[in-house]
């Protein structure tokens, strides 16, 4: 039997690859948007842009996994490793941290010993850098409870930056308020593009890039600024990206990063999963780091 295995939910956005590579268990997060049900589109973004220009006027409702959704995927995991770790979205926008917990609590004692829960103070790739800080640490050898100790040191240390094209899905779920909302679009108007970021696991506004043509440039010139420091004292900076379907805008960011960044490796790229998707709509970009 492995020793430690891994539940994550399905907000992490990591791609298929990692989550079979490392036999992750995947918690799903529930959507509800019956409009969108019957429209044409490979995924939750290009029925959003049909809805719009067909008028429809509703937004997704997200909903956190329940108990019962942890308790299948910490029983499966069980069968299979000694222990799991199970790391969450930020329990500041979402109740999974608290469902997770409920779910353990319902595993016999013996069980809820070897079920370890974090909490990642974070979303989409920057949640996904914490799952894959927990693999470096299991493929080092390290127990459970020196993985948890050192994945609430570097859970703060995780930066994320979002840009958005158009604030209203976010401000629609009450994810940011009507404020941020209007400042956000003042900005727009008046060519600026104000970047949305995670702190202490709540979404904030975080800064403004001025004479950036398009979302990628503006996204790696604040990361480039933000990382410089680091990166000419040598130290590896680890990056995801995820994307709102803008393929063409994350390549363009990806080939900004390799071309121009020294010590700088995109771990991945992957389209923001469904639920996460009717928060912030079609073109969003968003690119989380981390020094390893």
């Amino acid at each position: 039997m492995n020793k430690i295995g891994l539940v994550v939910d399905e907000a992490a956005d990591l791609p298929k690859e990692i989550i079979e590579k490392y036999q992750m268990a995947v918690v799903p997060v529930k959507m509800d948007w019956p409009d969108l049900e019957n429209l044409p589109g490979e995924n939750t973004f290009q029925k959003m842009r049909e809805a719009e220009k067909r008028g429809i006027k509703s937004f997704g409702k997200t909903s956190q996994p329940s108990p019962k959704d942890f308790l299948v995927a910490f029983k499966k995991q069980l069968e299979s490793f000694d222990k799991i770790l199970c790391i969450t979205v930020t329990s500041k926008l979402s109740g999974t941290y608290n469902s997770a917990n409920q779910a353990r609590g319902i595993l016999s004692q013996e069980d809820q010993k070897r079920v370890f829960i974090v909490d990642s103070l974070n979303a989409s790739c920057g949640e996904g850098l914490s799952d894959l800080k927990a693999i470096d640490l299991i493929e080092q050898g390290k127990d459970t409870e020196e993985i948890v100790k050192e994945l609430e040191k570097f859970v703060p240390q995780v930066r994320l930056y979002g840009i958005f094209e158009d604030p209203k899905w976010l401000e629609a779920s009450g994810r940011i308020s009507s404020t941020l909302a209007n400042w956000f679009r003042r900005m727009q108007k008046l060519g600026l593009r104000p970047i949305l970021g995670v702190k202490k696991g709540l979404v904030k506004a975080i800064g403004i890039k001025a004479k950036a043509k398009d979302i990628p440039t503006a996204l790696f010139h604040q990361f480039e600024a933000k990382t410089k420091k680091l990166r000419n004292q040598g130290k590896k900076i680890r990056v995801a990206i995820t994307h709102g379907d803008d393929l063409p805008g994350v390549q363009k960011l990806k080939e900004m990063i390799e071309k121009n960044l020294e010590n700088t490796e995109v771990a991945f790229v992957n389209l923001i999963d469904n639920v996460l998707g009717v928060l912030v709509g079609p073109n969003a970009i968003i690119l989380a780091w981390c020094k390893l």
